[in-house]
């Protein structure tokens, strides 16, 4: 993974310059503590070693010496209210930036199409946002306590040292040159070692939420240790790739100790001869060593924040991928009004290949008019499913077009399409809130009584009111704790309250026991009632009152015609019937 701080600050900018006042309160606040403490007070100490080693009387020194009590009272006054006038900006810079960069991945992500998700792990989307903000707090505490302060306390340094004795300030200047320059070829190699550790965690929270979501599957083919080997063998490999990046810092940080040992030595050296040839006084000699230490500090610190800043890099840059990864399905830049209200649909010479090439549909016409109610059949990979996902725009077709009320659907927003389609998916699930928010998701301001009656319709009252709480009672996640005909029933409910002209359903009754499934065909036959509705169905038994039932090969209509019809022609529909066993086929 190449790592872009170009491409990292491009997303992170627009949200630091809208909080510019606090970071730079943040920069001046933390400027003033840092140049208080770590340069004005050792230059006050430094003044009153000297005048207790200077041999004057007693009441000479005191009275100097209570003077420069009451500067250093002051420096550590000043140094406090800077210290903690950069913690509350600090604090309200990051948790504002964080907050805003949570929102922004939330809102990008969203923006992809559904093909996005369905080929990448969710677990792993979640963990890499995540990070992406948390990481933003880790380099900017390292931008504002590590290469802030170091910057600001090795200028103080060296502009006094430059004052007072140049030859060690040019020591310290070389040296600190050298050091960053060595530090950051260390990062910089550290950076592929950080992205394959990342790398690897993001594979293992992927693999671990998706055993974590698919645990049915694993307690019903008893794969218990089968994926605990498998979890094994990834968490291996992530051990293994840290520990190398480990291992890499370690060396890192001796070639860095090496250096600061050899510096303090030569320092103390210099430090020694210099007082003994009569060039410093012992306070000076203690200010060299006292500001050497700070250096040491602040530059030892540089080192390990740098690598931490390209590991939190590292991690944001794989949601910057995510961020520049082409949008496949995209609204128009200048979309029209729509005038989809009557539900009138025109497959026109649609065809439609996945990506590797493979054709499903291939120059495809289809008509149904407003209020037709329609059936989709064939085996699978006929082609059905294909239809409603590219008349939902989850899938751009490849050539022709498909309108609905003489309007090209991609000439509207994909938000003002799926407005007038009320779709009910082979496996509805749900979110982790209560019944009542599930139903009126498609309408957020649907009143009790309209969820109550839509629940009826739909047979779901009959087990809500069952509940002990009733309608707010929470489904868990996916809609674990209902049954798979109460999460139907559910989804089939929030369909009906969403009322729009098209319909489509994808075998939206397959989990019903049958005497669900004749109720809610009555449901369905009100609801039906001047829309346009699009019906995909194994069970035959589903679309038998169908105005048109439309049969599929291969992406190919090969018969079109009410149940009687098709079944006197005693063609592949016939064939169909024929082998249905309990109204599924075989």
């Amino acid at each position: 993974m190449k790592v872009s701080f170009s491409r990292i600050f491009h997303y992170l900018w627009p949200h630091i310059k809208k909080h510019w006042l606090s970071f730079s309160l943040m920069l001046f606040a933390y400027a003033v503590g840092a140049v208080f403490d770590n340069i004005l007070k050792p230059l006050v100490f430094k003044s009153i070693i000297d005048l207790f080693s200077s041999g004057l009387a007693r009441y000479i020194i005191l009275n100097k010496v209570m003077y420069l009590f009451v500067v250093v009272s002051a420096i550590v006054v000043v140094q406090i209210a800077g210290y903690r006038a950069g913690d509350y900006a600090v604090s309200f810079f990051e948790s504002k930036i964080m907050k805003e960069l949570y929102d922004f991945t939330f809102e990008r992500l969203l923006e992809h199409s559904y093909r996005f998700f369905s080929n990448n792990f969710s677990g792993s989307l979640i963990a890499k946002s995540r990070r992406f903000s948390k990481q933003f707090e880790t380099l900017a505490d390292i931008i504002s306590f590590q290469i802030w302060f170091s910057f600001v306390i090795l200028l103080g340094i060296l502009i006094v040292l430059f004052i007072k004795i140049p030859i060690l300030a040019w020591i310290f200047l070389g040296w600190s040159m050298l050091y960053v320059f060595m530090t950051v070829l260390f990062v910089r190699r550290k950076m592929l070692y950080d992205a394959t550790e990342a790398a690897a965690d993001s594979l293992v929270t992927g693999r671990f939420a998706d055993v974590v979501s698919n645990i049915l599957n694993v307690k019903i083919f008893s794969s218990d240790e089968k994926e605990e080997k498998n979890f094994e063998s990834i968490t291996t490999d992530e051990e293994i790739k840290r520990r190398r990046a480990w291992y890499f810092g370690n060396l890192q940080n001796l070639l860095q100790g090496v250096m600061i040992a050899v510096l303090q030595i030569f320092v103390l050296f210099l430090d020694i001869h210099f007082w003994y040839m009569g060039k410093i006084s012992i306070g000076m000699f203690v200010l060299i060593q006292s500001y050497m230490f700070s250096l040491f500090d602040i530059l030892w610190n540089l080192g390990r924040s740098f690598t931490r800043a390209m590991k939190a890099m590292t991690d944001m840059q794989e949601v910057v991928d995510i961020f520049d990864t082409p949008i496949d399905i995209l609204d128009p830049k200048e979309p029209e009004i729509s005038k989809m209200s009557e539900g009138n649909i025109l497959f026109q010479n649609v065809s439609f290949d996945y990506k590797n090439g493979v054709s499903v549909l291939k120059n495809f016409n289809l008509k149904i008019n407003s209020g037709e109610r329609i059936g989709l059949v064939g085996y699978s990979g006929a082609g059905k499913t294909t239809i409603t996902k590219l008349l939902l725009r989850f899938s751009d077709i490849t050539n022709g077009s498909i309108l609905i009320d003489g309007q090209d659907i991609k000439n509207v927003t994909q938000n003002t399409l799926r407005s007038v389609i009320s779709y009910v998916p082979q496996e509805s699930i749900l979110f982790h809130r209560t019944i009542r928010e599930n139903i009126s998701y498609s309408k957020p301001n649907a009143t009790k009584a309209e969820i109550f009656e839509v629940a009826k319709k739909a047979h779901a009252d009959e087990f809500i009111s069952k509940l002990p709480q009733g309608y707010d009672t929470l489904v868990g996640e996916r809609g674990i704790k209902l049954s798979g005909g109460e999460r139907q029933r559910v989804a089939i409910a929030r369909a009906m309250l969403k009322d729009s002209p098209i319909l489509m359903l994808d075998e939206a009754t397959s989990s019903l026991d049958s005497i669900s499934e004749h109720y809610i065909q009555d449901a369905f036959t009100e609801l039906m009632k001047g829309k346009t509705t699009i019906v995909i169905a194994h069970r035959l038994s589903t679309i038998q009152k169908m105005d048109r039932i439309v049969v599929l090969d291969k992406g190919i209509i090969v018969e079109e015609g009410n149940h009687k019809e098709l079944l006197e022609k005693k063609g592949m529909y016939a064939s169909l019937w024929n082998h249905q066993t309990g109204g599924f086929l075989e």
